[in-house]
């Protein structure tokens, strides 16, 4: 099963700020969308969380690995990479040059359920002090990228699905006590 999604222009509303946030007991880390673009005054991380609907998209590494995909309004609200697929360091990553910004909506395979789960082979990579991680879902194909918030791009192929995603100006994990 892939991941089908719809981009929607931003109606020129800025994008919005990314909040991350490590477990430091499981090295799990939390990427919130803060707010939603264009949702007027008051928007932000104090009503980031309660706005969120109880949607999830998981998608599961042929490895074990977990990214979970957090749902709001059929938009991507936030990343949380839950179990790690092997990361491969690089000297250097750089996101693509050129990306354009809109709005993802996510396909729903079904009315069924408020998440479901796709497995597919998982990737990751970073730069070398991990600031800057990039996830492959799926074989690697050309796609385009597009950035839904500050510091989150994602990759979308020519068929419209979900191929990557990019998280950009990570903070560093911190060091067990």
């Amino acid at each position: 099963m892939h991941i089908t999604v719809r981009v929607e222009p931003t109606g020129g509303h800025p994008l919005p700020d990314v909040r991350y946030r490590w477990d430091a007991d499981t090295d799990i880390l939390c990427a919130s969308i803060r707010g939603r673009p264009g949702g007027g005054k008051g928007n932000g991380a104090g009503r980031a969380v309660a706005e969120r609907a109880a949607e999830s998209v998981e998608v599961e590494g042929r490895d074990g690995s977990w990214l979970v995909l957090d749902v709001a309004g059929g938009g991507i609200a936030g990343v949380e990479v839950a179990v790690w697929p092997d990361l491969r360091r690089r000297d250097s990553l750089a996101p693509p040059a050129e990306s354009e910004e809109a709005h993802v909506l996510l396909a729903r395979p079904g009315a069924e359920s408020d998440a479901y789960e796709v497995t597919t082979a998982l990737a990751a990579e970073a730069d070398g002090g991990e600031r800057t991680i990039h996830f492959t879902l799926g074989a690697r194909r050309p796609t385009r990228a597009v950035r839904i918030a500050r510091d989150i791009l994602l990759d979308i192929d020519g068929q419209s699905r979900l191929a990557g995603v990019w998280l950009l100006n990570v903070p560093p994990c911190p060091s067990p006590s």
